[in-house]
């Protein structure tokens, strides 16, 4: 059975450059474009991984989703899945970011633009987990 990935962001051609690789590479991949829709997804999907982007409706979209589901509070079977963190702020702002168990609970980092190659290395790396 393949990997189920879902990819919480809101640009759909960032969506299709990530559903492309992905796909090609036998994982199923389901998609949301909001923190709102993303929550709900986790629920209904039950991926084994989340690509999830930073700026969304608010620029730390991203960063309080993170948190609701790998935060303190979060629910067991939400923190088990992995977060792979796309974004673009080290290129458009000075602000630098690395997980952080209590502030950034994520599994890692991918910048935007993506490469293929690295986004499948890095997926394949942390289901490996």
């Amino acid at each position: 059975m393949a990997k189920k990935i879902l990819i919480i962001d809101d640009d759909p051609d960032v969506v299709l450059a990530l559903r492309m690789p992905l796909e090609s590479n036998g994982y199923e991949v389901h998609e949301a474009h909001s923190q709102e829709t993303g929550l709900k997804a986790v629920d209904t999907v039950q991926p084994d991984l989340i690509v999830l982007d930073v700026m969304m409706e608010t620029h730390t979209a991203g960063f309080q989703l993170a948190l609701k589901l790998h935060g303190p509070t979060a629910e067991e079977e939400h923190q088990r899945i992995p977060i792979l963190m796309l974004t673009a702020v080290h290129q458009t702002t000075p602000l630098r970011f690395s997980p952080d168990e209590d502030y950034l609970p994520v599994d890692a980092f991918i910048e935007k633009p993506i490469n293929p190659k690295r986004l499948i290395e890095e997926i394949t790396r942390l289901l490996k987990k």
